[in-house]
């Protein structure tokens, strides 16, 4: 074992170490479900903002939009990247201090289908069990997405198994998942909010000098096609620039549409149910969408770059100069362009850190997923309807049950050694934007909407979304377009007609009128 080597493994151990260590030290902090699961709502804008944008992003935002960009999708990543800030940024402005207020007026939720369920007094709880069905169906993906991350990673760095590298990261993921709960996730996400940050920030600086500056850089990404790309690999490679360039008006608009996902991700959007007050939202809106501008700023300069920048350094997706002329197999081995450029262009603890960024945003969104999904079980779904009575240890417990079996699905799921990070993320985040998106948004604006309405919305955006998935696979056309605007759209114009088929509910406009009328 060489002592670069050796001086990576000790980067590693010592992140991981700190990262369990948060889940231990917040461990005793969970005296309840509501601690467990929301935090008591005590977190800080800090926490809030960098916990929310982390647990967003994931390790796709790492991996999978700059391996998007080092195989010349250039224009995708940008109007990617254009919707996700645009989304992040309203649903911060219109439903971060709507939802703190109105899950607090409706029985003070604590999860996304409890609230659903306040909301719309839903008493034959169907709302409830679908909601929960649906988050467990797409976090469990979601999740297999960071466990493929991780695998990946551990790979790139160290040329373990993947399936070594699989089981690395779910056994730290449980760690401080099962044992610290909401406040160690938080402070979890913080760390790893800003070690993203950072990474993105003096790599960018630091491969853009590399190239002689801007527009030394720029000229030679441009004049990359045609001067260097021979053999083998140079036709995988202009192969994969000319169809990303190939971009249409339907494309730029699917692309864009993964703004609206942040309308309706449980996992995201329980932040803002959990800060410690409605004035520190905007404080919080604004570190957020600060960390978001910079943090895509990096994956389009490393994505772009890196291209060139590990060309000219002998290296392309971690096999050696050998690759230049061997080509590149699929998408999933360009999702490791950000760690082999790390590697090159740093010292080997120094990259160890950096890597960990990668890390750190699979952990940051596994862990949120999982505490999401085993809080819509345990809270909704056993003490809401299996066992009533149940106090706050036995809802623990099941919680921490549930993360471990939606863990175990996750990483049978991940077990494809050629799953695509890009592609797991981008069906489970339309699947939460196409049914969840649209609900949130009429229970904080609109108090017509009632729960047979609801329900229907929720079962015909769902239904929609995983058909148009499997339909464009077939048939492309007009399936070709993301399958999060179609099943918003259904979600919203089925969960209108609905309600105002049926017969509102008093109560519910009394309280709504209540919740409006609540100091911000």
């Amino acid at each position: 074992m060489t002592a670069q080597m050796i001086a990576k493994i000790i980067a590693f151990v010592l992140y991981l170490g700190f990262m369990i260590y948060i889940g231990l030290r917040n461990a005793g902090k969970n005296s309840s479900s509501a601690d467990f699961f929301l935090g008591g709502r005590k977190a800080g804008p800090w926490v809030t903002a960098l916990s929310a944008e982390a647990s967003d992003s994931s390790a796709w935002l790492l991996m999978g939009l700059p391996g998007l960009c080092y195989l010349g999708g250039v224009k995708e990543t940008f109007w990617t990247a254009l919707g996700l800030i645009a989304g992040t940024y309203l649903s911060w402005l219109f439903i971060a201090k709507p939802l703190r207020k109105c899950s607090i007026k409706f029985g003070n939720s604590i999860t996304i289908p409890e609230f659903l369920s306040n909301r719309f007094k839903d008493k034959s709880h169907l709302l409830s069990i679908i909601s929960v069905v649906i988050i467990v169906f797409f976090f469990t993906i979601y999740t297999a997405s960071g466990f493929v991350a991780c695998a990946k990673l551990f790979r790139s760095v160290f040329g373990l198994k993947y399936y070594v590298g699989l089981s690395i990261g779910l056994i730290v993921i449980l760690c401080y998942t099962i044992t610290g709960g909401y406040i160690a996730v938080c402070s979890t996400d913080f760390v790893q909010g800003m070690l993203i940050v950072i990474a993105f920030i003096i790599s960018a600086v630091v491969a853009v000098i590399s190239l002689g500056g801007i527009s030394n850089a720029v000229t030679q990404v441009q004049g990359f096609q045609a001067d260097a790309l021979v053999g083998k690999f140079g036709e995988t490679m202009k192969n994969a620039f000319t169809s990303n360039q190939n971009y249409s008006g339907m494309s730029i608009i699917s692309a864009l549409a993964w703004g609206l996902g942040y309308f309706g991700m449980p996992h995201i959007i329980v932040r803002f149910m959990g800060i410690r007050s409605n004035g520190e939202i905007k404080k919080a809106r604004r570190i957020g969408i600060s960390w978001m501008v910079i943090s895509y700023i990096g994956t389009f300069i490393i994505g772009t770059l890196g291209t060139v920048y590990l060309f000219k350094h002998g290296t392309i997706l971690g096999t050696g100069a050998e690759t230049a002329i061997q080509g590149v197999s699929n998408f999933g081995d360009a999702e490791t362009v950000f760690s082999m450029t790390m590697q090159n262009m740093y010292p080997a603890f120094i990259a160890g850190i950096f890597l960990c960024a990668i890390l750190a945003a699979s952990m940051s969104t596994a862990d949120s997923q999982l505490l999401a999904a085993s809080s819509a079980v345990s809270q909704d779904i056993f003490k809401g309807l299996i066992k009533k009575d149940a106090n706050e240890k036995e809802v623990l417990n099941i919680s921490r049950l549930v993360v471990f079996i939606i863990a175990l699905i996750a990483l049978f799921i991940s077990l494809d050694e050629n799953s695509s990070i890009f592609n797991l993320v981008s069906f489970a985040w339309s699947g939460f934007g196409g049914t969840f998106g649209p609900l949130i948004i009429l229970a904080l604006y609109w108090k017509r909407t009632t729960a047979a309405g609801a329900i229907a919305g929720l079962i015909c955006g769902g239904v929609v979304d995983v058909s148009w998935y499997y339909l464009r696979a077939a048939y492309h056309g007009i399936f070709n377009l993301y399958e999060i605007i179609p099943a918003f759209i259904v979600c919203l114009v089925v969960t209108v007609i609905v309600s105002l088929l049926t017969k509102p509910n008093p109560q519910i406009a009394a309280e709504f009128d209540e919740y409006k009328k609540m100091e911000d």
